[in-house]
């Protein structure tokens, strides 16, 4: 696998138990390092939080993203590529333009990862 290439991780929910939980294994810390570093870029970032934004279901156009940074069309393409890559978002191609949205889940997942146990049942 190339540095640039970052493979989906697993969509299942109990993968990752949160972080207070119980010590994480090698699989389960290399599948959520997947997930961070794509986050780990504040480009990347910022195009997570304006796709996300849009609450659940929602979905942007990529020539809505492409104005809102000092960027080339291609450098946004290939951070949005990076986000597919690590399970984060999703596309779809109608006409010339891409429209992206959140998984579903995938915040919530990180969430409750980060939550510690005084949190995870309480929604804070």
């Amino acid at each position: 696998m190339s540095k640039q290439e970052l493979e989906v991780i697993g969509q299942d929910a109990a993968c990752c138990p949160g972080l207070s939980a119980a010590p994480l294994d090698e699989d389960q810390a290399a599948d959520l390092a997947k997930v961070f570093k794509a986050l780990g870029d504040p480009v990347r970032l910022r195009l997570m939080s304006l796709i996300a934004s849009r609450g659940a279901g929602g979905e942007v156009c990529v020539c809505e993203l492409t104005p809102a940074f000092d960027l080339s069309q291609p450098t946004i393409s290939h951070h949005l590529k990076l986000l597919r890559q690590a399970g984060l978002i999703d596309c779809e191609r109608r006409g010339t333009w891409v429209y992206y949205w959140v998984l579903p889940g995938v915040l919530d997942r990180l969430a409750g990862f980060l939550a510690t146990s005084q949190t995870a049942g309480t929604g804070a």
